[in-house]
Formats: structure tokens, sequence, C-alpha cells
């Protein structure tokens, strides 16, 4: 559906709603995709959440509740009967219970659970003990599983006995008595393959899974890499515990991507939307790195301060400053960057850090030496007659581009190593660095070659 006939639409249940034609508003949510129920009840108060989310067919309703934001969630379970809870919790995805419940209060939580059937409950339970961001953590524990001494006919029989209750049909895990993962097989090659023949013929042995402690960005990677709708997870034992699926891993890859551009931007991550974030939540959130780096860049004004002789005897040298600085901040911010991005996808990894460190070294003295000489043949121009300070600028550059490229390409693969975040090795962080250092390098250099 194209944006504008989205918001058209969106906009009509906001007209019945109002003028209180609940009658077609049921009938038209009833046949609605469960996303735009869920983005439409977002903008409506609370007590009109609540009388639409009742009008919901029982199958809908459950779906669009999966889709909503926690403050929605937790209104429509206040305002719900114990029976009517109970119902959302068995019909929603283990998974999606799991999400829902990390984010509710305390109280809430125990209302929920307390609702449950005994097996969905200790279901639910195994979910949230799982460390938060493994693998464990996101899977879900409905799928098909079938035996490897099934014929063909059995098989898609057992689909359409337990398919409408597993998350993904598409691919199926064949698991022994004891529920130890043995094999994968498609739907694909069952329809295709004769009523009699053995599942055991068509299934692949060549397994590739995930751990259930694992870190979920590692699954993420495994899936992206091999091309999986779905991915098998076990436990230390190798039994068949649950599955990841391609929504799962969606999620994860916007929270992932999401959580590393707040702290590239120097800002702490933060799970609420930024218009359902408070201001002083915001505020808190980017204020702890803004002082570090306020303190941090007074090295520079120190600095400055050491060298205040050089350019007192030589005013022009001030000038330049800025354009060194940011320079050196823009280029050690690309390779950084780069870098970061090539090992949250697995393309750069520890042992690589030599190849990179040489990579960016060529490629620094190329881009330094081209900036170099643009800037002396403009500074030739525009002073003439002070050809030394024009040396001098020109060869601060190439130097403070070859330095900022290094340290921008290797400062993320040594946070890696010491087990910290390499987004934290980001663009504020390493223009601060490369900041002091192009002044230590600019003034060093015009106290030889200028002799002052």
């Amino acid at each position: 559906m194209e944006e504008l006939e989205r918001k058209d639409l969106l906009s009509g249940w906001m007209k019945l709603l109002e003028s209180r034609n609940y009658r077609a508003l049921k009938a038209q949510l009833a046949d609605a995709n469960e996303v735009d129920v869920a983005e439409f009840m977002e903008d409506l108060n609370a007590e009109k959440t609540v009388l639409v989310f009742r009008m919901l067919p029982k199958g809908v309703a459950s779906d669009v509740f999966a889709n909503l934001e926690p403050e929605d969630q937790q209104l429509i379970i206040s305002s719900a009967t114990d029976t009517e809870l109970a119902e959302i919790v068995e019909d929603l995805n283990v998974d999606d219970a799991v999400d829902m419940l990390e984010e509710l209060p305390a109280n809430v939580v125990k209302r929920v659970l307390k609702t449950a059937r005994p097996d969905t409950r200790k279901l639910i339970n195994q979910f949230l003990n799982y460390p938060e961001n493994s693998v464990g953590s996101i899977m879900t524990a409905e799928f098909i599983d079938l035996r490897k001494t099934m014929k063909v006919s059995e098989a898609i029989a057992r689909i359409r006995a337990t398919g409408e209750e597993s998350e993904s049909i598409y691919t199926c895990y064949v698991i022994d008595a004891r529920r130890v993962l043995e094999g994968v097989v498609t739907l694909r090659e069952l329809l295709l393959a004769e009523d009699d023949t053995v599942v055991e013929k068509l299934m692949e042995t060549d397994l590739i899974a995930a751990r259930t402690t694992e870190d979920q960005e590692e699954a993420v990677q495994r899936m992206m890499k091999y091309d999986f709708i779905s991915l098998p997870v076990v436990d230390q034992e190798d039994r068949l515990v649950g599955i990841v699926t391609v929504d799962d891993v969606m999620d994860v890859m916007e929270e992932e991507a999401t959580e590393d551009f707040e702290k590239m931007a120097a800002m702490a991550p933060s799970e609420k939307p930024y218009l359902k974030t408070s201001v002083f939540t915001l505020a808190k959130n980017r204020i702890v790195w803004l002082l570090v780096l306020m303190v941090s860049s007074m090295i520079t004004g120190g600095i400055l301060g050491k060298y205040e002789a050089a350019f007192a005897a030589v005013p022009l040298l001030v000038t330049f400053i800025p354009m060194l600085t940011d320079t050196g901040g823009n280029a050690g911010s690309q390779s950084s960057t780069m870098i970061i991005r090539g090992m949250a996808v697995g393309e750069i990894e520890l042992g690589d850090f030599l190849k990179v460190l040489w990579k960016e070294l060529r490629v620094s003295l190329l881009v330094g030496l081209i900036l170099s000489a643009v800037n002396f043949v403009r500074l030739e121009i525009q002073y003439p007659g002070n050809t030394m300070v024009s040396l001098t600028v020109a060869g601060a550059m190439l130097v403070t581009v070859v330095l900022a490229k290094s340290i921008g390409s290797m400062l993320p693969i040594l946070a890696k190593r010491c087990h910290v975040d390499p987004t934290i090795m980001a663009a504020p962080l390493i223009t601060t660095i490369v900041d002091a250092v192009s002044l230590i390098v600019y003034f060093n250099l015009a106290q030889r070659l200028l002799g002052l």
C-alpha cells in the first residue's frame, strides 16, 4: 500500500471513530493489516484505545497487540479481565509475549503470568531467564518438528495439524526422541517428494544452528550469510529449543543499528521512540558524553597555550588551525565508520589489524598528498612570499591525515579486543583525539621550519 493511501485509510478510520460509526469501523478493522491498526491506535487516547481494541476479532486482536507500544499494551492489560488477558497471552507467539513482559512493570508481569496456562507460563519463564540480547531471548518455541522415520505423507499431516500454532512452516526440523537436532527439510522438498518417501532421505544433515547463549548479533550475521528464513536454536546438549525467524532478525538489526547510531553520536542508547522519550531522559542520555568530550577538549586549549609564542610570532599560523583540525577529524571519522561497519557485518575480524592498518596507511598517503598539494598551491597564491608557512601547513596536513586515518581505523579494533563497544570510538571521541595530535604536529613543524 502506498504511503498516501495508508494515511487516507487511517484518516478514514479516525473519522468513523469520531462520528461513532462503530459498526463500519469494526468491519474495516477486521480485514485490515495488524500493523496499520496498531499505528492507528497509537494516536488515540486511553479510552479510545481500549474501545478500538475491543472491536477487534479474537484472531486479529492478538496480532495487533503484539505490534503495540509497551504503554498501550499495559493500558489494554489493565482494562482486560483475567479471561480476556489469558486469551491474549495464549494467542501471542512466545517471543512476542516475552518481548511484551520485558517492557512491563513487575506487578503487571505477575498478573499476566498468573492468567497464563501452566505450560505457557513455564515456557515464558524459561525465555525470560536467558541473558539479555542472547539468541535464547529472541527465539520462538513455535516450530514444526518431525522424525526421520516419518513418511512424507505423515510429515505433511503433522504440518497441517501443528502449522497454525507455528511461527514458520517453510522449514521443518528433524529431531530424535531426546529432541536432539538431526536434520532440516523444507516444505518445498516435502511437497515435491512421493508420499511414501522417508524424511531421512530428504533432510539436510549439514546443520547450521545457534546456541541459546550466543549473542543475538551472531545469529543475525549467520542468517544473513546463509540467506536463511529461520535458524534453529539448540541448547548445550544440542537439543532443539526454538528458532530465530526473519522478523526477529529485522527487529534485532533495527535495535542494534539504532544503538550504534546513538553511541556514534556520543549519546547513551534509549529504547523508547524519540517522541515518547521525556526531555529529562534525552538530556540525561546526552549530557554525560558531552561533559566527557568538553573536559577532553581542554587538552586542545592546553596545547594552544603551550605554543602561544609560535603563533604570537607568526599570527598567520592561527588562521589554519580550524582547517587542520576539521580535516583531521573528518578523515578519522571516515576510517572509524568504515571499520565499525566492517566489524558489524563480519567483514573485518580482530586478526585483520595489520591488514587494515596497511590499507589505511596507503589510503591516507594518497588522500593526504592531494590535500597537501591543493593547500600548498592555494596558500602560495593567497599569501605570496610565505613559502615556508605554506610548506608548514601542507606538511602538517599530510601528517595529520595519515595519523587521523590510522587512529580512526585502529581504535575500533582495539576497543573490540578490549571487549568495549567499537561504536564508542566513533566521530566525537576520535575528533577530540585527532585535534590534539594535529595541533602538536602543526606547531612542532612550525617551530622547526620557521625557526620559532
